[in-house]
Parts: structure tokens; sequence; C-alpha cells
């Protein structure tokens, strides 16, 4: 044996290499599962976002859905007392021999008509407007030159809207210019 020392440096370096080796190698593996962990934190940070945002999202239509169907539960209620409102107004209108009762009438069709007007409940203006089929129902057609070509000259029953939505359209008489008419019977004929 030559030189004990440097056989001994040489065994404890060796002896001290695989430990560094190994210590590394796990040092590496933690890194590894490290960045695995980091890679599933995100997706699941990612996966919580968007079920927040989903479940908002549902929130909210189930809202909108709920107000929808609370305005349509309104809009059928109303439009069932329309009959009645009109009823009101031909009583209105009929003669009457006692002036109270025709009072009465007139004091019970106001209160009915505020109260629906607070819900939302809006009359069409139809008489002198131009005819426009979406809101009006053309039930006569009059033939006069006295009116512009297509207005609105009388209402038989009035039509409403209910929170900015046509409930009814108004069932209304339209001016026809009186020569369109005779021209329209003879091709007819």
């Amino acid at each position: 044996m030559e030189n004990p020392e440097i056989n001994a440096d040489s065994v404890s370096a060796n002896q001290t290499t695989p430990p560094q080796t190994a210590a590394a190698a796990e040092l590496d593996q933690l890194r590894i599962e490290r960045d695995g962990l980091r890679v599933e934190r995100d997706e699941l940070r990612d996966m919580l976002l968007r079920r927040q945002a989903e479940f908002d999202n549902f929130r909210k239509r189930t809202e909108r859905e709920r107000a929808e169907q609370s305005q349509y539960a309104s809009m059928e209620v109303v439009g069932d007392l329309l009959p009645i409102l009109d009823d009101f107004e031909r009583a209105l209108t009929a003669d009457s021999s006692s002036p109270e009762y025709a009072k009465g009438i007139h004091m019970i069709y106001q209160r009915m008509g505020e109260s629906l007007k607070k819900t939302g409940l809006e009359p069409v203006e139809a008489i002198g407007k131009p005819f426009d089929p979406h809101l009006h129902q053309a039930i006569e057609r009059v033939e006069t030159n006295d009116a512009p070509d297509h207005t609105v000259l009388g209402e038989f029953q009035r039509g409403y809207y209910f929170k900015g939505k046509l409930l009814r359209p108004s069932m209304v008489k339209v001016a026809v210019p009186a020569a369109a008419r005779a021209d329209s019977r003879i091709l007819k004929i």
C-alpha cells in the first residue's frame, strides 16, 4: 500500500459522490412534482373561475326568466281585464236615466284605468294617425277625400300596450280615396 491517505480520500470521495447525486436526483424529482402541482393548481384555478362564471350566468338567467314569467303573468291578467274596461267605456257612452249612476260608472272606470296604468298599461293612439298594420286592425274602409289616404278616422275598440309591448291592436276605420274604391270595383267586374 503506497499511500493509505490517498486511498482514504478516494474512498471518502466515492462515498460522498453517490449521496450527492442521490440528493440531486431527489431534488430534480421534487422540482418535477412541484411543476406538476403548479400545472394542476392552474387548471383547478381556471376551472373554478369558469364554474363561478357559469354560476353567475345561471343566476342572472334565472332572475331574468323569473322577471319575464312575472311580467307574462301580469300581461295575461291585464289582458283578461280589457273586456271589462271596454264594457265600462260603452257604459259611459250609453244614455243613463240617473246622473248619479253615470257618475259612479265614470268613477269606477277612472279608478280601474289608473290602477291598470300603474301596472304598465298604455292606450294606443289611433285617431288621426296613419294606419299601421302592426298597431291597428282595419275593420272598416271609409271613402273620403276629407282625410289623407290610410288615416285612422275612428276607433271601434281601443288598443293597448303593456310595458312597451303591444297587448291588443286597435280596431279602426280607415280613410281611402273615393276614386280608389270605384277603380277597384271596375277591376273586379
